[in-house]
C-alpha cells in the first residue's frame, strides 16, 4: 500500500451544514431553526439545566445542591491490618510506611484506622487515629502516637 493510496473508511467524513445559502441548499429561508421564537434569535436560547420556569431540579431537590467545604483536610488512610508486615517493636512513621510501599507519597497526612487485625506490638506515628485504631494497637501492646 502507497500514501497516495491511502482512503478514510466509508462514512467517516461528512459534509459541513451550510445554512442560510439559498433555497437550492435546502438549508435557506429560516436556516434550519423552525419560525419565529426566542431559540431562532441570534443570541437566543436558555441557559443550561432551565426547566422553562418551572422550579429547577436543582431547587426541588436540596440535596441535589451540595456543599462541598473549601477547609475540609483530606487524609492519607492506613488500616491497622497493613501494619502487620513490619517486624515486632518497630516504630512506624510516614517516612517507612512510604518507603514500605503502603503510601505513595506524604503529600497528606495519615490517619490510621481501625480494620483488621493486629498481630504484634508496633509504636506507630500518624497525624489521626480513629478511636478502633488506637485500641487494637495499645490491645496488641503498642503505642500509637499522635504526630504534628
Amino acid at each position: 500500500m502507497k500514501q497516495n493510496e491511502l482512503r478514510s473508511p466509508a462514512g467517516s467524513k461528512h459534509k459541513r451544514k451550510r445554512v442560510g445559502r439559498g433555497l437550492g441548499s435546502g438549508h435557506g429561508t429560516y436556516s434550519c431553526r423552525g419560525l419565529k421564537g426566542q431559540k431562532s434569535r441570534s443570541g437566543g436560547g436558555v441557559r443550561p439545566l432551565f426547566e422553562g420556569g418551572q422550579n429547577p431540579l436543582a431547587k426541588r431537590l436540596p440535596y441535589k445542591r451540595g456543599f462541598t467545604n473549601i477547609f475540609r483536610t483530606e487524609y492519607a488512610i492506613v488500616n491497622v491490618d497493613r501494619l502487620n508486615v513490619f517486624p515486632e517493636g518497630e516504630e512506624v512513621t510516614p517516612e517507612v510506611l512510604v518507603s514500605a510501599g503502603i503510601l505513595k507519597g506524604l503529600r497528606d497526612p495519615i490517619k490510621i484506622l481501625g480494620q483488621g487485625e493486629l498481630t504484634h506490638h508496633l509504636v506507630v506515628k500518624a497525624n489521626k487515629f480513629s478511636q478502633t485504631a488506637k485500641n487494637k494497637i495499645e490491645g496488641a501492646g503498642g503505642r500509637a502516637e499522635v504526630i504534628i
